[in-house]
C-alpha cells in the first residue's frame, strides 16, 4: 500500500479535526462530574449550563459502587464520556442524555426485573382477588371452557 503525501495526510486530519469541532459545538458536553452523597446522584454540569443527575445503581457498572468509589470521576477530553478509576466504567454523555444508562442487553435486563413487580394498588388488589379465586386457571381448562 503507497502512503500518500504527507501534505495530502495533514489536510485529512485538518479537515477531519475541523469537522469533530464542528460536531462538538453543537452537542452538550459535560464540564464538570461529581457524586453528591447527600441526595446519592451523580450530578454532571453540561457546557449549556444545564446539570443532570442520575442514581448511580441505576446505570451499568456502577449498580454496587459505594460512595467512596463514587468520588473520583474523570471527564474524557471531548467531554463526551465519565470515567469510574476506582470501578473501571465508562458511560458515553450522548447516551445517558437519550436516558440509555447501559447496553441494550442491560437495560433490557433491567426493565425485565421491573416489569413484573407489583407497582400499584389495583394491580395488588386484582393478585388478591384472583388468588382467592384460586389463581390463575390452567391453559387446559381454559380451553375447555370455551
Amino acid at each position: 500500500m503507497a502512503i500518500k503525501d504527507t501534505s495530502l495526510v495533514a489536510a485529512d486530519v485538518q479537515a477531519a479535526n475541523a469537522l469533530g469541532q464542528a460536531l462538538l459545538a453543537g452537542t452538550p458536553t459535560a464540564v464538570t462530574a461529581r457524586y453528591d452523597r447527600r441526595v446519592g446522584r451523580v450530578v454532571i454540569a453540561l457546557s449549556t449550563g444545564l446539570e443532570i443527575g442520575f442514581k448511580p445503581h441505576d446505570a451499568q457498572g456502577l449498580e454496587t459502587a459505594r460512595p467512596a468509589q463514587l468520588a473520583d470521576i474523570e471527564i474524557s477530553p471531548s467531554g463526551l464520556g465519565l470515567y469510574f478509576p476506582q470501578l473501571d466504567a465508562d458511560l458515553y454523555l450522548p447516551a445517558l442524555l437519550q436516558g440509555f444508562l447501559g447496553s441494550r442487553q442491560w437495560m433490557a435486563q433491567a426493565m425485565g426485573k421491573v416489569g413484573g413487580r407489583t407497582v400499584t394498588p389495583e394491580k395488588a388488589d386484582a393478585a388478591r382477588a384472583n388468588g382467592r379465586l384460586g389463581g390463575r386457571p390452567s391453559k387446559v381448562k381454559a380451553l375447555e371452557a370455551v
